[in-house]
This record gives C-alpha cells, sequence and structure tokens, in this order.
C-alpha cells in the first residue's frame, strides 16, 4: 500500500510539472513588415484580378498623408486605378509570404484611408493553409473594414487572435467597384504566433521517466 500511495504521488506531482509547463508558452513574431521598400519586399505576393486589371499595390504617397511609422512613405498604397483607368471592379491582393504558425496567433496591422467623401472602401484579411498564391484559395475570412461600416480616415489599429497549427499566408485584397473607391494605407504588419517551451518536453520526458523507474521498483 505504501508503495502504491508513493507512486500516486509520483504520477500527481509529474502530471502537475508537465500541466504548469504547457501552459507557459514563448510568443514569436514570425512577421513584421513596414513597407519600406514595396519591390523588395521578400516572400510576398501580388495578385490583381481586378477588370480591367490596372495597378498593382505601391509605395505610399506621403503627399496624401504619410505612413503609421517609420519614413513618409514607408506603407503600402492601393486605389482605384488597382481597376485601368479608375473604372470596372476592383480586386487586388497582396499576399504575406508563408508562415508557420503554432496555436494561438496574432495578426496586426494599421490601416486608414484619404479622407476624401463620397468613397466606399474595401479591405478584406483572408488566411489559407499552405504556401498557395491562388486567391480561390483563402477562403477563411478574418475580418473586413470599411464598406458600410466606413473606412477610418487616421491610421487605426486592428488585431485578430486565432488558432491556427501548420504553415499559411495571409492575404489582404483591396475590392469594391472602381467609381466608389478612393486611397487606402497599410502599415506595420505583425504576425505572431505561440510556441511551446522546450522546457514542456523535458519535463514530459523526466515525469515519464520517473514513472517508470517507481513501477519497475513496485514490481521488483
Amino acid at each position: 500500500m505504501k508503495h502504491a500511495k508513493t507512486l500516486c504521488a509520483a504520477v500527481a506531482l509529474s502530471l502537475a510539472a508537465i500541466g504548469s509547463a504547457a501552459a507557459q508558452t514563448s510568443r514569436v513574431q514570425v512577421l513584421n513588415e513596414g513597407f519600406e521598400n514595396i519591390g523588395g519586399l521578400t516572400g510576398w505576393t501580388q495578385v490583381n484580378n481586378s477588370a480591367p486589371v490596372g495597378n498593382a499595390w505601391f509605395q505610399g504617397n506621403a503627399g496624401i498623408f504619410p505612413a503609421q511609422a517609420g519614413a513618409a512613405d514607408s506603407y503600402a498604397g492601393v486605389n482605384f486605378l488597382s481597376a485601368a483607368g479608375g473604372s470596372g471592379n476592383i480586386d487586388n491582393w497582396l499576399i504575406t509570404p508563408s508562415l508557420t504558425l503554432s496555436g494561438l496567433t496574432d495578426i496586426s496591422f494599421y490601416t486608414r484611408h484619404a479622407a476624401d467623401p463620397g468613397f466606399s472602401e474595401l479591405l478584406e484579411v483572408r488566411f489559407a493553409y499552405g504556401d498557395s498564391s491562388n486567391p480561390a484559395d483563402f477562403n477563411t475570412l478574418i475580418t473586413t473594414i470599411g464598406n458600410t461600416g466606413g473606412y477610418p480616415t487616421e491610421w487605426a489599429l486592428f488585431d485578430t487572435s486565432l488558432a491556427l497549427e501548420g504553415p499559411g499566408r495571409f492575404a489582404f485584397r483591396y475590392a469594391g467597384p472602381a467609381e466608389l473607391s478612393g486611397y487606402v494605407g497599410l502599415d506595420s504588419v505583425s504576425v505572431v504566433t505561440a510556441v511551446p517551451e522546450p522546457a514542456t518536453w523535458m519535463l514530459l520526458a523526466m515525469g515519464l521517466g520517473g514513472l517508470g523507474l517507481a513501477r519497475r521498483r513496485l514490481q521488483s
């Protein structure tokens, strides 16, 4: 009976240690983009499915408004000329590199538009697992900014948390009728994901090893 109680105590202590370690996770920033040089972005993809096709996303225009952080033009800009001639339907995508995600993941960014009246801007944030750059694969809608809800005329922070596991990409989709679109900026895109501490697995191995040793002692 005494040996059984000792084994039970060892089990309880080991599980408590493992549970405590599992609850402790580090946070790692897997993406931090301030758009200092749109032409030099690494791993990012642009897809313009507008009809008719016009301009891609471009370096921010400091003359319209300055960046949220950094140099005055260090943000991504997009406008009504996404559709050629400013007439037609806009469907213009800016897609992040493929990121390795593990558990609770935060995506945050700043956006605003030019404070000109009469426009109905629309920006969607979407997600797709894997390394695809095909807009059709981004069927997880994370958030929508603008349209009937209005678009901020000063830099505003948007922050969303969701559980994601494995490689994936986020996409910013600028969309809508070109005649109702103006000029939008995107800045300071950050993705932070959770990574289990190595100590978790060490404690798990030590706990299981200790339980095995206690079990052998009972059997001897």
